[in-house]
This record gives structure tokens, C-alpha cells and sequence, in this order.
């Protein structure tokens, strides 16, 4: 992709346990074109959220990058120094935490952390800091942000904590936004009103976003295109309207088909059967083997890559028996 500005290939991350060694990331690889939001998709524990840590650099031991490449902008970041890294996360490249609760300390205000971060990066004054950063809190919906600007993360609400951690986290305006599940703990009205706030900021400042998330019914309304992850691996990637029509997984199928419709009456929504296996026990060859209806000999000796279907150069299946429709 010419235009890349985000380009990760065959990441692996990696974390040193008593038992031994455990692959949470598998050799993915992925570009994120200017503007585009790339949506990554796949069951809890598959790998998506240590995939985005990775990308900040945020792994910590006994976590470990152990190979690969990601590159912003051109610029390579795993060799960076830490000091360097420091100066693009919150400035180029910011991410919004599944749990703001969590990620605001919570013995700080929402002000002061935004001035923080607003005067390390920008080098202005607090005076213009703080106009910045309550700007930034009324352009995410925040109500009397005057006011908000002085209050801790507790004495706001869930839909509140969240929107101040967009506020914060696109304060500087990065070109690149990571968001790990953003609306996992929130209802489904405040939901939609933070997908939306999403999408209106990313054209506003065109950016390019990664959009984390193990609800295909979001992935399919706000990305471009689609990561499909499993067991640590990627399995698919296609633009989001072909990922939702034609799925050649047989992953990505059972997902689709798990999704409840409108107006549907069923007795039982169909699951997939069986467990994701443990990354301590992976088995040989494809790791979606024990759960897969097309399972053959050759999944269990061999583990697929990901490659181009023919014919169509933006979808590509890790499988050496595709869904066919």
C-alpha cells in the first residue's frame, strides 16, 4: 500500500513464563492506509489488545517484541530509543484504553493530566494548554467543560470518563488513533454516541484509525476494512463489505453466522463449538483446527499463511480449505 501509514509485518510478541515461552502475537502483518480505519476482530485472548500495546511499545516484561517490523510513517519504530518513542506516543500515535477508569489516574484531574500531555508535546504555555484541552473536551460532547476540566475521573459517569479519554487522547492531535474496545462497558445508547464521535473526529482530523473490538455488528459500521485474529494469528483480511458477504474462513463464517439479525426467530443462535486452544498448546498446523468443519489432513500437519485469493488481491484467507459461496 503506497500510501501506508501504519505498516506491521510479521510481529511477534512474546511472554517468558514459568512454563515457558507463550506467542501472544504470531507473526501478523498488516498496512493502514491514510484516513482508512482497519477494524481488528476475534475472540477474547486472540491477541488484538497485545497487538496494539505492542504497536505503542507498551509491553512490559516479562512481555517482549521478539521480531518483526512497525513502521509509522516510514518510520521504524522497534529500534527507536524509549525517549523517542515518548516524544510520538500522544503527538503522532495515541491510543484510547478499554477501561478509562484504569488508564486516568484517579488522584489527578482530567485537567491536569490533559495539561500534562498538551505541554510535553505542543511546548505551549499552561494558559493556552488549558484553552486546548477544554476546547478538545467540548468537541467530544462533554457538558459545561469549564467545569469538567477540574473534576477526577470518579465524579464522572462511564460515557464521561470515556469521551474525556478521546478528548485526551486526540488533544495533540495524532495521526494515527488506536482504540481498544471503547465501548465494551458502556450501554448501548452511549455506544452508538461514541462510534459516531469516533467517525465525526476522524474526518475532522484525518486520521488513521485502528479499531479494536470482538463485535463484527461494530466492525461492520465503522471500518474500511477488516483484521480477522485468532489464537494470536491472523486468518483474514478483506475490505469490510466483502469480509461480511463472502467470508472464506471458516472462523470468520461461524462469527458472521453467530450475529443475531432483526426481526430474526430463532430458538438458538448458532455458536461455534469447542474452545480456542491454549497458547501454551497450540496444535501443529492451523490452530482453529480442533473447532473447523472443513478440517483436513493437511491442517493438522501444515499451518496455513495468509495469502491473496485469486482474482481478488485485497482478501486474503489463512486456510487450505476456504469457505466457498
Amino acid at each position: 500500500m503506497p500510501d501506508a501509514v501504519v505498516a506491521v509485518t510479521g510481529l511477534e510478541t512474546t511472554f517468558h513464563t514459568r512454563i515457558g515461552p507463550v506467542r501472544a502475537v504470531d507473526g501478523v502483518s498488516y498496512e493502514i492506509g491514510r484516513g482508512e480505519t482497519l477494524g481488528v476482530v476475534g475472540e477474547s485472548g486472540c491477541g488484538k489488545s497485545v497487538t496494539a500495546f505492542s504497536l505503542m511499545r507498551l509491553i512490559e516484561p516479562p512481555g517482549e517484541i521478539t521480531g518483526g517490523s512497525i513502521r509509522l510513517g516510514g518510520e521504524e519504530l522497534l529500534t527507536l530509543p524509549e525517549a523517542r518513542m515518548r516524544e510520538l506516543r500522544g503527538r503522532r500515535m495515541a491510543m484510547i484504553f478499554q477501561e478509562p477508569m484504569t488508564a486516568l489516574n484517579p488522584v489527578l484531574t482530567i485537567g491536569y493530566q490533559m495539561n500534562e500531555q498538551i505541554m510535553r508535546h505542543l511546548a505551549v504555555p499552561r494558559r493556552e494548554s488549558r484553552e486546548r484541552a477544554i476546547e478538545m473536551l467540548a468537541l467530544v460532547g462533554i457538558p459545561a467543560p469549564g467545569e469538567r476540566f477540574e473534576s477526577y475521573p470518579h465524579q464522572l459517569s462511564g460515557g464521561m470518563r470515556q469521551r474525556a479519554m478521546i478528548a485526551m487522547a486526540l488533544s495533540c492531535e495524532p495521526e494515527f488513533l488506536i482504540a481498544d474496545e471503547p465501548t465494551t462497558a458502556l450501554d448501548v445508547t452511549i455506544q452508538g454516541q461514541i462510534l459516531e464521535l469516533i467517525q465525526d473526529l476522524q474526518e475532522r482530523l484525518h486520521m488513521t484509525v485502528q479499531f479494536i473490538t470482538h463485535d463484527l455488528g461494530v466492525i461492520s459500521e465503522i471500518s474500511d476494512r477488516v483484521l480477522v485474529m485468532y489464537a494470536g494469528r491472523s486468518c483474514e483480511t478483506a475490505p469490510t463489505a466483502d469480509l461480511m458477504s463472502s467470508p472464506r474462513h471458516p472462523y470468520t463464517a461461524a462469527l458472521i453466522e453467530s450475529i443475531p439479525r432483526f426481526g430474526q426467530r430463532v430458538a438458538r443462535l448458532p455458536a461455534i463449538e469447542g474452545t480456542v486452544p491454549s497458547l501454551f498448546e497450540l496444535p501443529r498446523g492451523c490452530a482453529f483446527q480442533n473447532r473447523c468443519p472443513n478440517v483436513g489432513e493437511k491442517c493438522r500437519r501444515t499451518r496455513p499463511e495468509l495469502a491473496p485469493i485469486p482474482g481478488r488481491p485485497e482478501h486474503a484467507v489463512a486456510c487450505f480449505h476456504p469457505v466457498v459461496r
